[in-house]
């Protein structure tokens, strides 16, 4: 039998030519709906998994750690200053393959607003980082004010902690730090600021820590024992690892002797992991789904078989062999699953380009039937508290749209392939069907 004919009847057991009314051909379109189905979340938990990913990594590297850090003295007891700190800042932007470096002196304190008190980073900066930093200017949006450090009692600060103190721009608040006497006493130090502006980087874990302080201001409140002195240095590609340690290879040459030099994977290694780790478990548990809907394909090509028989036998009278019969078979199943996957992909990415307006939508559905609730039960609408679908605490405001190409060519050529292995047990059946047996019940 040659391939084209096995192309042929495997054509004609998709769509035959008579109108009689067939349950496995049924069957066999429920099972390209189904692995369609399950393509969707796929792409989705995909998709939507590597913009969070993406977008809360590229917040942290940006504003927090840089691409490189490096740490002055950070056992010494006493840390270098102002002028010392700039002239090591200078040097280092010279370095090949860094694009720029910034200084930063960070330490903790205790934030006091008109709601209260909470613990909070002070980030002693340049005072035209928001504009120099491009990363800053590009994650950092400005809800209240301006992010601006021109003064020397100005602040800026996170979005969720100035809700947490309730302040606003013109609000003046204090940071409580400690210092240490000559006695060797330690006690509180109280600098009152006024706050400049409110920005916000769309992940409430970073809005609720930082305040940001002009750098002079940082060296007189933030005590030398108990701060970090550092230059968060940039280059050209944070994922390009080779180059990275390159340039960190460059800068140890040139900074003091006692100084650390991190790339941002060593800073973030157990959060990067976290994140990898809880994609993996997701796309397994997705890819499950998949291989169940998969099965679908094979019990209808049972069905198919058990209905085909008489054709199966004819056409093995007149010389078919075994491995074209199951050929037509196996196409069959590869065709079903192609068209799971033509369906399903663009479906998931169609879902995936709609998250954020999806659950915005759902979340106004739940909670417009929660307030009702709410209010029926005679409960004061003040009390009403919202629901949110992702906690804004722990995921990103709005969700970035990262496409994975490759991933989702491996993920189709995976499909096809799964089509393929649970239809060979059927094909082979239907090859090896024994045409005298059922040419003696027609």
């Amino acid at each position: 039998m040659r391939t084209g004919a096995s192309l042929s009847f495997a054509w004609r057991l998709l769509f035959p030519r008579t109108g009689k009314k067939s349950n496995a051909r049924r069957s066999l379109i429920g099972a390209c709906v189904c692995i369609a189905i399950s393509l969707v979340p796929l792409v989705m938990v995909l998709t939507v998994s590597d913009g969070m990913i993406q977008g809360i990594t590229s917040r942290i590297i940006g504003l927090s750690s840089s691409h490189l850090k490096c740490v002055l003295y950070p056992f010494a007891q006493t840390a270098p200053g102002e002028s010392e700190l700039s002239a090591l800042t200078e040097r280092l932007s010279r370095v090949e393959g860094v694009a720029a470096a910034y200084p930063e002196v960070q330490g903790i304190g205790l934030a006091a607003g008109k709601r209260g008190r909470m613990g909070a980073t002070i980030r002693a900066v340049r005072s035209d980082v928001f504009r120099a930093n491009p990363a800053f200017t590009e994650l950092f949006t400005v809800s209240d004010g301006e992010a601006s450090l021109g003064q020397k009692n100005a602040a800026v600060i996170g979005e969720k902690l100035a809700e947490q103190l309730g302040l606003s721009a013109g609000d003046t608040f204090r940071l409580i730090t400690a210092r240490r006497l000559g006695s060797g006493s330690i006690v509180p130090k109280i600098t009152p600021l006024r706050v400049a502006g409110v920005v916000s980087c769309g992940y409430q874990e970073l809005d609720a820590l930082w305040v940001f302080v002009p750098l002079e201001t940082g060296f007189d409140m933030l005590p030398a024992q108990s701060s970090e002195v550092s230059v968060g240095i940039f280059t050209t590609d944070a994922f390009d690892f080779l180059a990275l340690a390159r340039v960190q290879s460059a800068v140890e040459r040139v900074v003091p002797q006692y100084t650390r030099v991190y790339r941002w994977d060593e800073l973030n290694a157990a959060q990067y992991e976290n994140f990898s780790s809880t994609r993996i478990m997701l796309l397994f548990i997705m890819l499950l789904i998949v291989l169940v809907a998969s099965v679908n394909i094979s019990s209808a090509l049972v069905m198919l078989v058990m209905e085909r028989r008489r054709e199966i036998a004819i056409l093995k009278s007149l010389g078919a062999s075994t491995q074209g019969i199951a050929l037509s078979f196996l196409v069959a199943g590869l065709v079903a699953g192609t068209a799971g996957v033509l369906a399903g992909i663009p479906l998931g990415l169609l879902c995936a380009v709609n998250f954020d307006a999806s659950i915005r939508a759902i979340e106004r559905v739940v909670n417009g039937g929660a307030r009702f609730i709410h209010l029926l039960r005679g409960a004061s609408p003040s009390d009403f508290a919202q629901i949110h679908l992702l906690d804004p605490a722990f995921y990103l405001q709005h969700v970035p749209l990262s496409v994975p190409l490759g991933q989702l060519i491996v993920i189709g050529c995976g499909t096809l392939v799964l089509s393929l292995a649970v239809s060979a047990i059927p094909a082979v059946r239907a090859g090896r069907e024994k045409p005298i047996g059922t040419l003696r019940k027609i």
